[in-house]
């Protein structure tokens, strides 16, 4: 019998979307269906979620966002400000349905190009580029071998940051003003347009049961945070920072072996520490957690001559940028980063 021809449209649930993520092998907590609300919601930028089907059967999804920015043009992006995203497919007619239909929107809205977050290469018709690694380290059964495995440098960090009174806290949005100070704070102090606070409100009330803040604090203040988000059997870390003024107590130190200790006493498998610039300061502090670094492949479909731009702080039109950044006040980086970083994807 001869099988029904793949097709692709949008008309799919979120019950669909997430049913067929849960079930794909390669997928990320970033495929979730739930991003759409939160990249629409606090950035602005329409979202197009495709599914491709057999019959009734979905073989494929792919998340869209259609990304219009003044610094970079015009691109469809799957997903920007996250880790991940791109294509799940079952089979190569399901993927190849979806690519075509990709590229056929982004000629409908005048992009320049396509960006695929892969963390390994799906489309033979894309040029792959390299330039971001996810860390990433298997999880002991208990807690004791995970403590036993670290470097004897590392157990004394976080031994200093403990004999220094340090508390660390674990909860929903009623800690997300305590993470958003610290992270504002050390935002500035990179030289890096900070995201608005509705972006972690929004992530943690859109996956409530997925989301955790942790908070390292000194004498009921805030001076580290991160947000973690579980998917199967891994814990995610997007956004994590310390304060510039407390590093010398080892906060962060706390903060990533709280977040590790609680991941393998929740039975988790993979810390996800998110993804770094090769050589980079996060690369190495990563990397002394026991990460190990693969290379992640972002694939770009090119519609025009224009190449895709580099968004990284390495590009030279961002170094004054990043030099003045530094040293302006914390009222004036909350008011206008927000409106710089959803034109940077």
């Amino acid at each position: 019998m001869t099988q029904p021809a793949v097709t692709v449209s949008e008309e799919v649930s979120e019950a669909q979307w997430n049913a067929y993520v849960e079930s794909h092998p390669d997928a990320t907590v970033d495929h979730l269906w739930g991003w759409k609300r939160v990249i629409e919601d606090v950035f602005g930028h329409p979202c197009r979620y495709l599914a491709a089907r057999r019959g009734e059967e979905v073989t494929g999804i792919l998340p869209l966002t259609m990304f219009r920015s003044a610094l970079f043009g015009r691109a469809v992006v799957s997903l920007p400000f996250l880790n991940y995203g791109g294509l799940l497919a079952s089979d190569d007619s399901a993927s190849d349905a979806l690519v075509a239909r990709t590229e056929a929107i982004a000629r409908e809205c005048g992009a320049s190009y396509v960006e695929l977050r892969h963390t390994a290469g799906r489309v033979a018709s894309a040029v792959p580029r390299q330039h971001k690694l996810a860390l990433t380290r298997p999880l002991p059964a208990s807690g004791e071998e995970l403590w036993q495995s670290l470097d004897k440098k590392v157990r004394n960090q976080v031994r200093k940051a403990q004999k220094e009174g340090l508390t660390v806290d674990f909860d929903g949005t009623a800690l997300v003003d305590d993470f958003y100070h610290v992270f504002k704070h050390n935002m500035r102090d990179l030289g890096t347009p900070v995201y608005a606070k509705h972006l972690f409100s929004r992530t943690l009330q859109q996956f409530p049961t997925r989301a955790q803040v942790c908070v390292v604090r000194l004498q009921g203040r805030p001076i580290a945070a991160s947000i973690v988000l579980r998917f199967r059997d891994t814990v995610l870390v997007p956004w994590a920072s310390s304060l510039k003024s407390h590093r010398h107590l080892n906060a962060n130190m706390l903060l990533y072996w709280s977040m590790l200790e609680s991941a393998t006493r929740d039975g988790v498998r993979t810390f996800d520490f998110g993804r770094s610039s090769p050589d980079s300061g996060p690369h190495r502090f990563k990397l002394q957690w026991g990460a190990v670094a693969t290379p992640m492949t972002w694939e770009y479909l090119s519609l025009t001559k224009d190449a895709p731009l580099s968004q990284g702080a390495d590009d030279p039109r961002f170094r004054l940028a990043v030099a003045v950044w530094r040293h302006l006040p914390i009222w004036l980086t909350t008011i206008a980063g927000p409106r710089i970083v959803r034109a940077i994807p």
